[in-house]
């Protein structure tokens, strides 16, 4: 009588399985972290400096930074891209970023619009808001 051999599923053996999922590796999440450190030290050394003669220059810079920093953030630690699960994570970072921008700019427009009905003996010609 033998006895039944007992085989170890392995599912953490390797950094890919059959399932098309991407789990990444020692190397990438190294990779991810780096960037991630370099895209926030750098927007935050440049606020601390006191940024650019132009405060527009300044937002754009550190927004760009951020931008980035997303991205490495979809890339390296939550494996989105065009292959896994057959397109479906990219289709729904991109309906999520269509919903982002949407409600960002309506609270900008809803808050523009507040500051100039609510406060109409101040002045708006003559504030530059992030210019000077």
């Amino acid at each position: 009588m033998s006895k039944p051999s007992i085989q170890p599923h392995g599912h953490h053996e390797h950094a890919h399985d059959n399932s098309g999922h991407d789990h990444g590796s020692y190397r990438s999440y190294l990779t991810g972290f780096v960037l991630a450190a370099i895209l926030t030290i750098i927007p935050f050394a440049i606020v601390m400096s006191g940024g650019f003669d132009s405060r527009v220059l300044t937002a754009v810079t550190v927004i760009g930074f951020a931008v980035v920093q997303i991205l490495v953030h979809m890339v390296y630690f939550l494996h989105m891209n065009t292959r896994s699960d057959e397109g479906w994570t990219m289709l729904s970072m991109i309906f999520t970023i269509i919903v982002v921008v949407i409600m960002i700019a309506g609270s900008v427009w809803v808050m523009y619009n507040l500051n100039t009905n609510m406060m109409p003996t101040m002045d708006h010609e003559s504030f530059q808001g992030f210019g000077s």
